[in-house]
Parts: structure tokens; C-alpha cells; sequence
């Protein structure tokens, strides 16, 4: 893929953006607004943040990696027994709370600081003072079972020691109090003499087993791992959720992408003909008009407003139609659509009358036998035409073509609305009509109807010099497009190229940025210094034909 390439569909991304922004705007101020409301009806949640220390046991202290693992794995361990169910329990029955130690557990945040000795504890709840209590009482809680938990290895051993020391300290009490009964005979003193050896042994056993107690007691605080509270919790002053602005920032943002989503998939899924690239690209024809979309009321855009953009625009088509029909004289030319509602018929009528205004002498012809509408345009009388023509024995002219508002321009409307207009259109009493009126015009410029809905169409196109298509982007189908241009080349007909006719200039996803300027420049001149003298180029217009109007036949034509 090129540069250029690249860079159309970069442009035609940004200008489809552009075109779809209210959905970006509405999406994404919709989930913003969601999200503020929801924030504000949410419940404030606390967070109370404690740390606690771990000492480890001195004996158990080393620069080794193993010491290192072994300290990891120490955070890790006290980290799940701090959640335990008797933990819980204990802290739930100091504070009475209402609640189970599953619920109390969920709102319990425990995890050790890397590198570090120390566990962080975070309580979540509605309430800052309560949060607050629950993790103080955590920590102390959990000490006083963690040091009763360690004492427990060594009460045995202490225990049994306590014990001796009690037996003996109770012997050697005994043996005193004996000693402090005998007298001063000889029997007394070989009794005395034995008691004091008996106690000699006592007091050595008894310092025997003080210093075993004693080394217990010393091997306990090696072994030991202590726990500290660093500080204790602060009430919140501020919740931790909802965080309004991050949610609504947050909540923009995924609106803002569901936008571009929507965008994405209407692209993907619109099957119109959007402007002049696809016309190009899949109907292989060139675009050889562009008419911005103007007030429904403006019948005849180039008599009511001549010196405006849009006439401007027709006038671009009239010399685009005369450089594509260089090889052949464009005498006759039809013009279609490929489905109802496109404008062929507002595009025959400013055709003709820029046609007109170039010094040909034009005829329209409204050959739409079932839906005439092009005398509505030009205000002209349905009562004679191509319907009672055919029926004629002879066939004469004279009354059926009607002079228009605008010298050198006359139209030969439909008539009653026959009961087999196809068969009609394609008998040889049509193009003997079609025939009569090119002999006495420059120019016949034929309004069928759309070539998806009938065959009309494709019954008088391969007789006429030139078929211009009508499309409107965005509502124009591009498999019915697609299918009106197979149609109309199986039948031989010679297409001149595609007329883009109704585009919204100022919503186009194409944003035809140099047509806008023109048509800013030129708008806002007429608007501001040309309003009057439009007025008067539609009277000039109007009154220049009942004060010479060219004839048909030799006569003057009669308007309606």
C-alpha cells in the first residue's frame, strides 16, 4: 500500500469520525454521566493501613541465601496467619462485631513488603473508626497468639524443670529446718554432720537444674520470632472508593471507545455510495457533478438563485457533459437513478435551464410515464404530452411542447398516465417523437425513471447520445448502483458518468473541503451583496421569455 493510499484512507477515517462525532459525544458523556451517578449513590468505603514488624530470632539470623528464602517465607507464613479463623474469631469477640470471620476475612488486605521485614494490613469498611479498630486489634490479637503459639514449644521442658526446682528447693527447706532442731550432744552432731552433706548435694543439683532452666529460657528468646506493631492505624480521613473523577475519566474513556466502535461497524455495515471514491472505485465512472443539498422549497435552484454555488455546480456539470461527449454530438441525453428519491428530476430541470442559458435551444422531456413530476418543478400544465402523442394518428407538436420561464428552454411533459408505459417507451411512435423534437433543440434531455424499478429506462437509453447517472450519497445502495450500471451496459447504453446529487457538505464524511470554501466564499457573498440582484436575475429571467420567446414549428409555444 502506497503513501497515498495510506493517506486517503487516513483522511476518509478522520472525516467519518468527523461526520459521526455526535456519537462519540453522546456516548461518551453518557457513560461519564453514568458513572458520576453511580458514584454518587455509592456507599464511601475507609481503608485503615497498619505495618507490623517481624524480629527474627537471632539464632536464626545469617547473610545466606537460605537465610534470605527463609525470611521470605517467614513474611509469607505470618501473612496467612493473620486471616486464620481463630484470629478472626478473637478480634470479631474483643470489638462485638456483627459479623462472620468469612465477611471480616473479605475485608482483610494482607501482603508483605518486598524486601522487607515488614507486613502491611489494610481493613476496608463503611466506617473509618470501626476500620480503624479492627486492624489495631488485628495486629494485637495475633501477637498475643503468635507468642503463645512459640511459647509452646519450650512450656514442657520449663514445666518439668519448675517442677524439680520446687521438689528440691521443698528438700532443702526440710533439711534446714531439721538442722535447726538438734542440740549440742554427740548424736546430734554425727546427725548434723550427715543432714549438712545431704544439703550440700541438694544445693548442687538444685544449681544444676536453675542453670538447664536458664538456658531453656535463653535458647526460647533465640529462637523466638517477635512481632511489632510499627505504628498504629489512623482513622481515614478521606474513602478510598468511590474515586468519582477516576471513574468518570475512566468511564468517558471506555465510552469514548464504544463510539468509535459503533462508528466502525456503521462503516462496515452502510452499503450507500459515499462520494466520489466509490463512484470511481466499484462503479468505474467518473463523477462529472456535485450538487450540495439545498432548501426542499427551491424548485429550480438555477432560476431562483443564479449567481449561487449550486448553479455554479450545474454549470461545472454542463461543461464536464460537453468535454465527455467530445467524440459524439450529445443531442439526446437520459437521465436516471438507480432507485426513487435520488433528485434525477431536480437535476433534469437546472440541467436544462443552465443548458439553456448557454444558448442551445433545450427540450425536457418527462418521460417517467408513471410518476411525472418535472412540470411540478417548472409549474407547467400535465395535460398534454408524450401519452397523448403516441396515441395521435398523426403525429403533430404544435400545443404539446410548452415554453418554460427560461428563453431557449421548453419541456414536452408525460401526460395522463398510460396503463403500459414500458410498451410506450419502446414503440417506434416514441422515437419518432423523440426524433421530432431533436429536429427543432439542440439538446433533448430525457427524465426516465429509476432503472431498479422499472425497465423504463433501459428501454430508451441505447437510442439516446448519453445516459448520466444520478446518485445520492449516502442513501444511494451500491449493489443497487452496481446493478443499474450492468443493466444499463448490457443494453449498450453510453454512460457519460455520475452526477452526486443532495450532498450534505456540511455533514459529509468525505468533506469536500475545497467545493466548502467555494461554497462559503460564494454563500456568504450572495447572502451579504447579491440578494437583490438574484431577485432581479429571476425576474429578468421570468420576463425575458414573455417579451420574446423563440417557437417550435414556426410558432410560439404557449406556457402553461
Amino acid at each position: 500500500m502506497d503513501t497515498s493510499t495510506v493517506s486517503d484512507e487516513l483522511r476518509r477515517y478522520l472525516a467519518l469520525f468527523w461526520h459521526f462525532a455526535w456519537i462519540l459525544l453522546a456516548t461518551t458523556i453518557l457513560a461519564a454521566t453514568i458513572a458520576l451517578l453511580v458514584s454518587l449513590r455509592m456507599t464511601p468505603t475507609y481503608q485503615a493501613v497498619t505495618r507490623v514488624l517481624i524480629n527474627e530470632a537471632p539464632a536464626t539470623k545469617s547473610s545466606d541465601y537460605a537465610s534470605i528464602l527463609t525470611s521470605e517465607r517467614l513474611a509469607l507464613t505470618y501473612s496467612e496467619l493473620l486471616t486464620t479463623e481463630k484470629v478472626l474469631s478473637g478480634v470479631i469477640s474483643a470489638l462485638d462485631l456483627d459479623m462472620s470471620p468469612g465477611a471480616l476475612k473479605r475485608a482483610i488486605q494482607v501482603e508483605p513488603v518486598r524486601d522487607t521485614q515488614l507486613i502491611e494490613l489494610r481493613v476496608e469498611d463503611t466506617d473509618p473508626i470501626r476500620a480503624t479498630r479492627i486492624v489495631n486489634t488485628l495486629v494485637t490479637v495475633f501477637i498475643n497468639e503468635n507468642t503463645a503459639l512459640q511459647e509452646m514449644r519450650f512450656e514442657t521442658i520449663k514445666k518439668s524443670l519448675t517442677e524439680q526446682l520446687n521438689e528440691l528447693q521443698g528438700r532443702i527447706d526440710e533439711i534446714n529446718s531439721q538442722l535447726s532442731r538438734l542440740g549440742d550432744s554427740s548424736r546430734d552432731e554425727a546427725e548434723r554432720s550427715r543432714l549438712q552433706t545431704i544439703l550440700a548435694q541438694y544445693r548442687q543439683i538444685h544449681s544444676s537444674l536453675l542453670l538447664s532452666y536458664e538456658q531453656v529460657r535463653l535458647a526460647q528468646a533465640q529462637t523466638e520470632n517477635n512481632l511489632v506493631q510499627v505504628e498504629e492505624a489512623a482513622p481515614p480521613s478521606r474513602p478510598i472508593r468511590p474515586n468519582t473523577v477516576t471513574n468518570v475519566v475512566v468511564a468517558g474513556l471506555v465510552g469514548f471507545l464504544l463510539g468509535a466502535g459503533i462508528i466502525f461497524l456503521i462503516d462496515v455495515f452502510d452499503d450507500t455510495l459515499k462520494g466520489p471514491d466509490d463512484v470511481t472505485r466499484h462503479l468505474g465512472l467518473p463523477v462529472l457533478g456535485l450538487i450540495a443539498r439545498h432548501e426542499k422549497d427551491v424548485k429550480v435552484i438555477t432560476v431562483s438563485q443564479p449567481r449561487s454555488p449550486i448553479s455554479e455546480a450545474y454549470r461545472s456539470l454542463r461543461t464536464n457533459l460537453q468535454f465527455a461527449s467530445v467524440d459524439r454530438p450529445l443531442n439526446t441525453l437520459v437521465v436516471t437513478s438507480p432507485s426513487p428519491g435520488e433528485g434525477k428530476s431536480s437535476v433534469v430541470a437546472n440541467l436544462g435551464v443552465v443548458m439553456a442559458q448557454s444558448g442551445k435551444r433545450v427540450v425536457l422531456v418527462d418521460a417517467d410515464l408513471r410518476r411525472p413530476y418535472l412540470h411540478r418543478l417548472l409549474d407547467l400544465n400535465n395535460r398534454k404530452g408524450i401519452s397523448t402523442l403516441i396515441v395521435q394518428p398523426k403525429l403533430n407538436l404544435d400545443g404539446s411542447l410548452l415554453q418554460t420561464a427560461v428563453s431557449n428552454l421548453w419541456m414536452l411533459p408525460a401526460g395522463d398516465v398510460p396503463p403500459n408505459p414500458s410498451e410506450l417507451l419502446g414503440s417506434a411512435k416514441m422515437y419518432e417523437i423523440i426524433s421530432r423534437v431533436s429536429d427543432h433543440a439542440d439538446l433533448v434531455i430525457l427524465d426516465t425513471p429509476p432503472v431498479m424499478a422499472v425497465t423504463d429506462s433501459a428501454v430508451l437509453a441505447p437510442r439516446a447520445d448519453g445516459v448520466l447517472l444520478v446518485v445520492k450519497p449516502g442513501y444511494t445502495n451500491l449493489a443497487a448502483a452496481k446493478q443499474a450500471v450492468e443493466q444499463l451496459r448490457r443494453v449498450g447504453a453510453k454512460l457519460l458518468g455520475v452526477v452526486l446529487n443532495e450532498v450534505d457538505i456540511q455533514g459529509s464524511r468525505y468533506r469536500y473541503y475545497r467545493y466548502k470554501g467555494y461554497y462559503y466564499y460564494h454563500g456568504d457573498y450572495y447572502r451579504e451583496g447579491s440578494e437583490k440582484n438574484g431577485r432581479g436575475d429571476k425576474k429578468r429571467a421570468e420576463a425575458g421569455v414573455r417579451n420574446g420567446a423563440p417557437t417550435v414549428n414556426g410558432e410560439k409555444q404557449n406556457r402553461s
